[in-house]
């Protein structure tokens, strides 16, 4: 079928009287391009399919990346298709085409080399073709393959990578099959229809399945759907894919983009052998189905929460108590909400509230009282329920009130991040990055997390007056006219800038945002320090940013705002006028309560 299936594509009126024609890296080449371009709708009135500049474009960067395999040195054959065909028509069309070929080539080989691109049939098709397999001999493509059993995935491509693009593939070329029949049916296009009766009539997904073996090898898709069916599994193999699925919608209720990325867990084990982690991950997931499925008390339904929340504070251990006291609506003070818990080196196996004094700490909420404790008891006895279920795996643990991820965990649930396109790194990658992609990600993050891996990236860099300042200036300048400046001002409250060289700290002084920081860690010190060279902005931001400003009465905030007022030059007003000039968003935060109004 697959010589057949697209009918009237004017393949050999434009072949004909060609050189090229007696090359078959050329004629494969004209075969794909003229069908593609048909099935998406070129006027085909004048023999062939007529390409515009949007058609060629697709064609080039999302079509054939995703339906076609072409050796490396078989690439340049489409553009010299697409050029051969544009020549034909006159009038400035071609060179209109022409030009978009040339500016999308690049893009073009990236897209057919890039590993997160492959189909099962596209990389097996590179694979038979790597073992010298003709592609177009179907009885050689069978007798290869059996040799291929066990064969290596792509560096960084996952099995579940493979299988979701190839489904994908699969619907977009039965979409197009669909459109294209029925466009022909309601039009009887001069040229013929793309598609016989007799060839729907079989099915479209048998159609694609011929247009498929037709672009990347003979028999192939007859072949992994049949007696190597292990080799190309499908959806039905990847049920984790399900947990996946919640952990893609907290991520993206948390952070709103796959590409904001969550911060580095301290500790990553890769499970060794082919497939470990996917059995992992099913395990992880049976585990939260059996608990959403059952009886299992109020929080059975939270288990992915629980999982995303646990990995997005960086792996760091989390208190069952208060956990259960924010699904109670209890208040927790935001400083604390984030911070790592203790983990005991052992405890008894039932769980038991914390102490009155511990529970205090950890909500940060000291009118608490015995009987609040025991009314917490209840829910927290059904959280740790849940949370001992899934350390039934061996992903997670409970010790006491801590509970978190193994490393194993992490590197599971890191699995499932990455395998719906969340961008989670490891520590690795993280002290990789620059200075202003790190403060830029790292603003999203729990402060405790964030504090971790700046460090980490200083560290990498052995603490130069180099890396240092960069780091500096990434705090000043990557979210400046935000409402995330304060957060990135606010790292530097949690660096050990004790450790930073007093070269970087006095080329910081005249910084806008971050001089007077600079200024007080030098003078703490002890050490040679200009104030004259600090701005102004960079003074009334030091004072913006240590008045009280999430917690506490505003009676406290309105006295540290006067008193400032009271030793800045022009008074309050022009404190004001200095703060909001150099942050208004944190100025109105801060001080809206207090009634002022900005200038």
């Amino acid at each position: 079928m697959a010589e057949t299936v697209l009918t009237n594509t004017g393949l050999d009126s434009f072949l004909d009287g060609t050189p090229e024609r007696r090359d078959p890296v050329f004629t494969r080449a004209a075969e794909a391009v003229l069908g593609l371009l048909a099935l998406r709708g070129a006027d085909r009135g004048s023999g062939v399919p007529e390409p515009t500049p949007g058609l060629v474009r697709h064609l080039l960067v999302e079509d054939l990346p995703t339906f076609v395999y072409a050796a490396p040195g078989e690439l340049g054959a489409y553009p010299a298709v697409l050029a051969a065909l544009a020549a034909r028509f006159d009038g400035g069309r071609g060179e209109r085409v022409v030009a978009v070929v040339a500016e999308a080539a690049p893009d073009f080989e990236r897209a057919m080399n890039d590993p997160g691109n492959l189909t099962w049939n596209r990389w097996y098709a590179s694979l038979l073709r790597s073992c010298g397999t003709d592609l177009a001999d179907p009885e050689d493509v069978r007798r290869r393959l059996a040799a291929l059993d066990g064969a290596p995935l792509p560096d960084g491509v996952r099995r579940a990578d493979l299988m979701g693009r190839t489904a994908l593939a699969e619907v977009l070329l039965a979409e197009a099959l669909t459109r294209a029949y029925v466009r022909d049916a309601e039009t009887s296009p001069a040229a013929g229809p793309l598609l016989t009766d007799h060839a729907v009539a079989t099915g479209i997904g048998q159609v694609a399945a011929a247009l498929l073996d037709r672009w990347t090898a003979a028999g192939l898709a007859e072949q992994l759907a049949g007696p190597y069916a292990r080799f190309a599994p499908g959806p039905d193999s990847f049920p984790h894919l399900v947990l996946a699925d919640a952990l893609l919608d907290e991520h993206l209720d948390y952070y709103g983009d796959t590409g904001d990325p969550v911060p580095p867990p301290p500790a990553v084990e890769a499970p060794t052998g082919p497939g470990a982690v996917e059995e992992d991950a099913d395990a992880l997931a049976a585990a939260v189905e059996s608990l959403a499925e059952e009886e299992s008390g109020p929080y059975g339904g939270e288990a992915a929460h629980l999982l995303y929340v646990v990995y997005q504070r960086g792996c760091s251990a989390e208190s069952v108590a208060r956990k259960a006291a924010e699904y109670e609506d209890w208040s927790v003070d935001p400083a604390l909400e984030d911070l790592p818990v203790p983990v005991p080196d052992e405890a008894p196996p039932a769980y038991t509230t914390p102490p009155l004094a511990e529970l205090v700490r950890l909500l940060g909420t000291p009118e608490l009282t015995e009987a609040d404790r025991e009314r917490l008891a209840g829910p927290a006895r059904d959280l740790a329920a849940v949370v001992d279920r899934l350390a039934a795996t061996g992903l997670l643990f409970r010790t006491g009130d801590a509970f978190g991820l193994t490393p194993r965990g992490a590197g599971v649930v890191r699995y499932l991040l990455r395998v719906r396109g969340i961008a989670a790194p490891v520590a690795a990658e993280t002290a990789a990055w620059d200075a202003a992609a790190l403060v830029a990600a790292a603003t999203g993050w729990p402060v405790s997390s964030a504090a971790r891996v700046l460090a980490d990236w200083l560290h990498a860099r052995v603490d130069t007056a180099e890396a240092w300042s960069q780091l500096l200036t990434a705090l000043g300048t990557v979210h400046a006219g935000t409402a995330d400046a304060a957060a990135a001002r606010g790292f530097l409250a949690v660096l050990d800038t004790d450790a930073a060289p007093a070269e970087a700290l006095r080329g910081a002084l005249r910084d806008p945002v971050i001089g007077q920081y600079a200024y007080e860690v030098l003078h703490a010190r002890g050490e040679r320090a200009d104030h004259l060279q600090v701005p102004t902005s960079a003074r009334a931001l030091y004072v913006l940013d240590g008045l009280p400003g999430k917690k506490g009465p505003l009676e406290s905030r309105r006295a540290a705002f006067d008193a400032a007022a009271a030793a800045w030059p022009g008074g309050s007003a022009g404190l004001v006028r200095a703060m909001a000039e150099a942050d208004r968003h944190e100025t109105a935060r801060v001080l809206g309560p207090l009634g002022v109004t900005l200038p």
